[in-house]
């Protein structure tokens, strides 16, 4: 229960509009927080207490009323803003803390109804925001991932993967569960020695390379509309792998066929508006006995909406689709569903690491940037894991062919190619 009372005065005098942005504040979080120990100073300086005391303290301050009202107004938007701006500091805890608190909370509560009806109206109208046609495709791509590659050095494992990795087991580090999550794709896409391989978004190349080597015989080309991500990938070449190149192109401009199709991390860029196409182009681009992997951020609930914060600071134009949304596309493109695995809580886990790291190297990235960029990138990196942990956010890994008899009938192939890949590996790189 909150430990502050607000009583009328008895003075005849009107309320203050801070008194009034107190108020407000109050009553949204006493209906939110029943658990846990928060503390929130408003900008006059008063203290409001909000849950039973338990868990660790987490303590937040408004530097002004103006603050206040811009979260209660819009907190999708704002909250992030108003971090990045230092009008919303915390005292106590982490901003991880804060939001991870709410989001948990929230879970029991239904949102107020101003809040539903701005959630209606973005879910409503998010096609209209994402006509992701090359030229911008491109734009929105260098926004984010045209970084300067020591930024994501700082965090990221040695081979730069920057996708939910596959934990095994929960002491797993992040670089034993990023191998673990090329040896997953891997084994369902069924590469074989002389088969061409397309990796779609290929980021920094990392799994295009670990493909490779699984086509002695054939080719892999990864193709991104990041020109960092392509020199590094280029860069990372070596003279074995010459199976391996990378290029600077759109998928819809693509040409010739492929036996194996894959794609990580790119899909959430694609826009809802442009499923249709997505899956048409790879339906001409695979093999009618073909083979096709698709990792992306999906929703486990109904079709919503992406965080304004997140599309306007970090992804523009992304969106995290439901399964319910992508499917028809595919039937619709003649292709067919072979197999959907649903990563629950990874891409918490991998978040977490991947927030860990960048706090250790915090200085190192302000040198880069500067403090306002910091408190963007400590933001989203605490509100995606906190999503991941707490809301629907799930990973979707889908297979997908032109034929039922593409791939085996039953799942046990690919723990079978996991375990000869590791054993390979081992034998390559025995334990001293």
């Amino acid at each position: 229960m909150t430990q502050v009372q607000f009583q009328n005065s008895t003075s005849g005098r009107h309320t203050t509009p801070s008194a009034l942005a107190d108020r407000a504040l109050h009553a949204a979080l006493l209906r939110i927080v029943s658990t846990g120990r928060l503390t929130v100073t408003t900008s006059k300086n008063k203290r409001l207490s909000f849950g039973d005391g338990s868990g660790p303290a987490v303590s937040v301050r408004f530097t002004d009323s103006r603050a206040q009202w811009a979260l209660l107004a819009d907190a999708d938007m704002r909250l992030g803003e108003l971090f990045m701006d230092g009008r919303l500091i915390v005292d106590e805890g982490s901003i991880y803390d804060f939001i991870a608190l709410l989001l948990r909370e929230a879970q029991n509560t239904t949102h107020p109804w101003p809040a539903r009806f701005i959630d209606a109206l973005r879910a409503r109208f998010r096609k209209l925001k994402q006509p992701n046609l090359p030229g911008r495709s491109k734009r929105n791509v260098a926004h984010h991932y045209d970084l300067d590659g020591r930024l994501y050095e700082l965090f990221l494992d040695v081979d730069r993967q920057y996708s939910c990795a596959y934990f095994e087991h929960p002491d797993q580090s992040l670089e034993e569960a990023q191998l673990a999550k090329k040896r997953h794709l891997a084994a369902k896409l069924l590469p074989e020695p002389h088969q061409r391989v397309l990796d779609i978004g290929c980021g920094w190349g990392g799994l295009a390379r670990h493909i490779g080597a699984r086509v002695t015989n054939g080719e892999v080309l990864g193709i991104t509309l990041s020109e960092e991500q392509l020199a590094y990938a280029r860069s990372s070449l070596d003279q074995m792998d010459d199976r391996v190149s990378f290029e600077l192109q759109d998928y819809r401009h693509l040409k010739g066929r492929f036996d194996r199709i894959v794609s990580v991390g790119m899909f959430e860029h694609v826009g809802a508006a442009s499923y249709a196409t997505f899956f048409k182009t790879c339906a001409r681009l695979l093999d009618d006995d073909g083979v096709m992997v698709l990792h992306t951020i999906g929703c486990s609930s109904t079709p919503g909406f992406t965080t304004p914060w997140l599309s306007k600071y970090i992804f523009p134009g992304g969106y995290i689709p439901s399964l319910s949304e992508i499917v028809p596309h595919i039937e619709k493109a003649g292709l067919i569903v072979t197999d959907v695995e649903v990563l629950r809580l990874h891409y918490a886990s991998t978040l977490k690491i991947w927030r860990e790291r960048f706090m250790a190297k915090r200085e190192a990235a302000k040198a880069l940037y500067d403090e306002r960029f910091c408190r963007m990138w400590e933001f989203y990196l605490a509100a995606a894991e906190a999503a991941f942990r707490y809301e629907d956010l799930v990973v979707f890994q889908i297979q997908i062919a032109k034929r039922n008899t593409a791939v085996p009938i039953t799942r046990n192939y690919i723990r079978d190619d996991e375990l000869n890949a590791a054993r390979n590996l081992q034998a390559l790189f025995p334990a001293p």
